[in-house]
């Protein structure tokens, strides 16, 4: 993918995302999308959910441009993203991917990837943000520590939580968090949710997401199967009526405590009618899903 002849290089970015009957496959005659149309507004926060091959991590794809639609357009506060210079809209577009990579370099060197001249104040602004400042200054040199490849002598979290002080550090307007909670354990689960709070704010966010603690805290949820959007509303409204929501989606939120804040919500809700009722769509504990 490259930048047009005469790419266009708006003053800034407020981060409004629209898609426009969007299909796409990584193969010709394979479609991951398709028809894919719903529009985010500059400061909002979109969950996407969908069983492995809905075409979650590609919808992410198409916003920075690592991949141009077959059909349809993407566009970026009201530009077809084709026109925009590339590197250009890809310093305002930040990802964070389910398994971050991390450079054997020093912690500093790893934040700063992303935006070279960042100041140290900038860093730990950052970091702060990400709640990695204290991880940090517990290392043996602070931010001057160097990491093994990979960041292998960090915790799945401490990666994470890098990963995130680093997508914050370049300032984004629109941010892309795929599955970020999907390998951390469940104890540092809530350090990564106060991160992630602290990331979307006042920036467009799309995140993969499949836990309930995640998806609570988007303002809508659209809902993909067979690369198609066969649902879109918030959680509150998405739990309460019969559909793949329920009947898929949240099937994958087999951890213990998704089944219990769910059914917590549902107390007490009179069940619609034709409806086999909310327990009859949880897994039960330990049951096996494919996705």
């Amino acid at each position: 993918v490259a930048s047009p002849p005469e790419p266009v290089q708006p003053a800034g970015l407020r981060g409004a995302v629209r898609f426009e009957a969007v299909s796409f496959g990584y193969a010709p005659g394979n479609a991951v999308l398709r028809d894919v149309s719903f529009a985010a507004a500059p400061g909002e926060c979109i969950a996407i959910v969908g069983e492995t091959g809905s075409g979650k991590s590609a919808l992410l794809s198409l916003i920075p441009r690592f991949y141009d639609p077959e059909r349809g357009r993407v566009l970026v506060d009201g530009h077809d993203v084709r026109t925009l210079d590339v590197q250009w809209l890809r310093r305002r577009v930040s990802v964070v991917f389910q398994e971050s990579f991390l450079f054997s370099d020093t912690v500093a060197a790893n934040l700063c990837f992303g935006r070279a001249e960042a100041t140290r104040e900038q860093m730990v602004a950052a970091a702060k943000a990400a709640c990695a400042h204290d991880f940090i200054e517990a290392l043996p040199q602070g931010y001057d520590t160097v990491l093994g490849e990979s960041g292998v002598d960090l915790s799945g979290g401490q990666r994470q939580r890098l990963a995130i002080a680093r997508a914050l550090l370049t300032e984004p307007s629109i941010l892309l968090l795929d599955d970020p909670t999907a390998a951390i354990d469940p104890e540092t689960e809530q350090e990564i949710l106060t991160a992630i709070e602290r990331a979307i704010a006042g920036r467009t966010t799309f995140i993969v997401a499949h836990r309930l603690s995640t998806l609570r805290r988007a303002h809508r949820i659209l809902v993909l199967e067979r690369g198609r959007i066969v649902q879109a509303g918030t959680h509150a409204e998405l739990v309460r009526e019969s559909g793949t929501y329920r009947r898929a989606a949240l099937h994958q939120m087999i951890d213990e405590e998704s089944r219990r804040l769910l059914r917590e919500e549902a107390a007490g809700e009179a069940e619609a009618p034709g409806d086999g009722g909310l327990d009859d769509d949880i897994p039960a504990a330990g049951e096996a899903l494919s996705r």
